[in-house]
């Protein structure tokens, strides 16, 4: 399985957004949209139901309907990875079953948040161990205290890498904190969480990762991935700076509204996001518009 996955994670992933229609009916046929745009930009594949994704937002049958959508048209030319957050283990373990059964070919595990107190590093290896014992997919871990309010930990994750059928993580913690990535090898891929963090973890063997920027400008995130790649940090860092502002101004800023403004901006089919979140009125519209400009990556 190893050298297989690996070709399956290396390179730069977007964590789809959801389109929603006005009345926040999924929106399907704008998925499609946007996924034969993504198609052409040298992404390597999607995140479904991520953060970005609004998968909090979404019910059962609509996370069946957009997987069912993306796999079809990735139509194995591009990896599908699945996000499973969910508060028990049974529900966590349908979900991926059911997933690779539509063809998901990795899943991202959020671990349990809401009796927080109680997610210690034990019940949390038993909780990702117990999901990948059983998984008939690989699985990624992800790691997003912003999200969640549970940092796991670099003890835990050591634990964790030494699972055949956990395949690496997807580090979303704050900052650029290198700890994780001296956990990084053939068999344990850790993979940036943030735009922030990939060239410093490129530099270090990263073969990826899943950035929000991707949503909207993915061409010009994917060049700089490949960038990292071939000549190093240093020779990419006019571009790198200007991504990272670009990102700070958008979802850093503004979260899954920013993104989804972003990309309607682009020439994607967002759509709205769904309540409680709202779409940006004109000043923030401005912004990120100023944001996409200042980065080179749209005409003002």
């Amino acid at each position: 399985m190893g050298h297989d996955i690996t070709g399956k994670l290396r390179g730069l992933f977007a964590p789809l957004a959801t389109p929603f229609k006005d009345n926040e009916d999924f929106d399907p046929d704008a998925l499609r949209h946007n996924l034969a745009i993504y198609e052409g930009t040298g992404l390597r594949g999607y995140l479904v139901c991520g953060s970005n994704g609004e998968a909090r937002s979404l019910d059962e049958t609509e996370k069946v309907s957009i997987l069912e959508t993306v796999v079809d048209a990735a139509n194995k030319r591009m990896t599908v990875i699945i996000g499973v957050m969910y508060e028990t283990h049974r529900q966590a373990e349908r979900f991926i079953r059911r997933s690779a059964d539509q063809g998901a070919d990795v899943a991202l595990v959020q671990s349990p948040s809401y009796f927080r107190k109680l997610m210690t590093d034990d019940v949390l290896y038993g909780y990702f161990s117990g999901l990948a014992d059983e998984a008939p997919i690989p699985i990624l871990i992800y790691n997003c205290p912003g999200f969640n309010g549970i940092t796991l930990s670099v003890a835990l994750l050591e634990r964790l890498s030494e699972h055949p059928n956990i395949v690496g993580m997807k580090d979303s913690t704050p900052g650029c904190d290198l700890d994780a990535m001296r956990l990084n090898g053939p068999a344990f891929h850790v993979m940036a969480g943030s735009i922030n963090k990939l060239s410093a973890f490129v530099e270090r063997g990263s073969i990826g990762g899943t950035i929000s920027l991707a949503d909207s400008a993915p061409a010009p995130a994917a060049d700089l991935f490949r960038s990292l790649v071939k000549t190093g940090p240093a020779a990419c860092a006019d571009a790198n700076a200007r991504l990272i502002e670009a990102n700070k101004g958008i979802s850093g800023r503004f979260g899954v509204p920013g993104v989804k403004t972003a990309m309607t901006l682009m020439g994607y089919r967002a759509g709205i996001p769904r309540r409680p979140l709202v779409p940006l009125g004109p000043d923030g519209i401005a912004a990120v518009k100023s944001a996409l400009v200042e980065a080179g990556v749209l005409e003002p």
